[in-house]
């Protein structure tokens, strides 16, 4: 079932991008603007959200409105906007194994003389455009007024809550690790990863099919507590997964100083020397890969790696519960248990 939504889904965004330069002209306007949004919205993604919108909706539809599928690839553009900008933060030069839009558009203008802008600047505006482009593709869909006008809402609501969990983060990391709680750490995971990648979709899709609030408020629980489950199988992979599949060094989370729910664990349960081992690493002063890999042992040695793992299956465990008390129609309600467990391995 994932499958053929993401095929439709995928087929969708390519027709969007050559619908949106026959009504607005972006070739016209700046071939190299048409370009840039053309090449990374084009870059193969696991279409998550706009996924999980189409089962929230078709889960309480009769059957699929018209203009469905393009509406759904209003949550990719909106997440391709979000990774421009989220890039440019966290000066990766890297997205999806190709060149982030900053650094593509950073080579674009080398050379270029009496300039007073950077690549960064221009992948900040096409962030921009990229965003107006998500609220152009959401209004595509043929449904009733009102359902359309809060499934819109819950669009606009999730990329407020992403920015507002994007800026919070960006603040506790200046925050000493010893004052950081787990509330901060889980409200970090709601607002940037929960909310956003599993809750929202799922009930953006619901409410636009025109399914009960009880039935909505199932569905956002069930969305935030695998959110939560999959941030943080997550942060295992980016500590101790495999370099070559998951993209980048499984060093740089513990390099960028990133307070996950396994340093809160190491830091708070282990003993003194490995706290200022920790402190030492997450001061960010003459910090070596050595050090790295020894907070990665105090990870385990800790039972902090553990002890995320058992917060994995009890977080999948009470989703799987929820779910099973949502009146969605069977076939998709089994096909989200499925997915949990696939995005889970439990």
């Amino acid at each position: 079932m994932f499958l053929k939504i993401k095929s439709k889904i995928e087929s969708e965004l390519q027709s969007y991008i050559g619908s949106i330069n026959k009504n607005y002209q972006l070739s016209t306007l700046s071939p190299l603007l048409y370009s840039s949004i053309k090449e990374f919205i084009s870059r193969d993604g696991k279409r998550v959200r706009p996924i999980l919108f189409c089962i929230g909706y078709l889960g309480f539809a009769n059957k699929p409105a018209l203009g469905l599928y393009r509406c759904a690839i209003s949550l990719e553009l909106l997440h391709d906007f979000m990774l421009v900008h989220d890039d440019i933060v966290d000066k990766s030069a890297t997205r999806r194994g190709k060149p982030s839009m900053h650094a593509m558009l950073n080579r674009r203008v080398l050379g270029l003389r009496n300039i007073k802008f950077s690549g960064n600047d221009l992948a900040i505006v096409i962030g921009d455009v990229m965003y107006a482009m998500a609220l152009d593709a959401f209004l595509a869909v043929k449904e009733k007024p009102k359902y359309k006008e809060l499934a819109l809402k819950k669009l606009i609501s999730a990329a407020l809550y992403t920015g507002s969990g994007e800026f919070i983060e960006l603040l506790l990391g200046a925050k000493p690790i010893a004052l950081v709680t787990k509330k901060d750490i889980y409200k970090i995971y709601d607002h940037k990863t929960a909310n956003y990648t599993f809750a929202s979709p799922l009930t953006m899709g619901a409410v636009l099919a025109g399914a009960k609030n009880k039935e909505v408020a199932k569905l956002f629980e069930y969305g935030m507590c695998l959110g939560r489950a999959f941030q943080i199988k997550d942060d295992i992979i980016g500590t101790f997964g495999d370099s070559k599949k998951i993209g980048k060094s499984n060093l740089t989370d513990l390099q960028e100083a990133k307070r996950t729910l396994l340093i809160w664990y190491a830091y708070n349960y282990a003993g003194p020397a490995a706290k200022t081992m920790i402190n030492k690493v997450f001061s960010g002063r003459n910090i070596k890969i050595a050090d790295l890999n020894q907070i990665r042992k105090i990870i385990i040695t800790s039972g902090s790696l553990n002890y995320a793992k058992n917060e994995i299956k009890r977080l999948f465990k009470k989703s799987e519960n929820i779910l099973k008390l949502c009146r969605m129609r069977k076939c998709y309600r089994q096909a989200l248990i499925n997915f949990s467990k696939k995005t889970l391995s439990v």
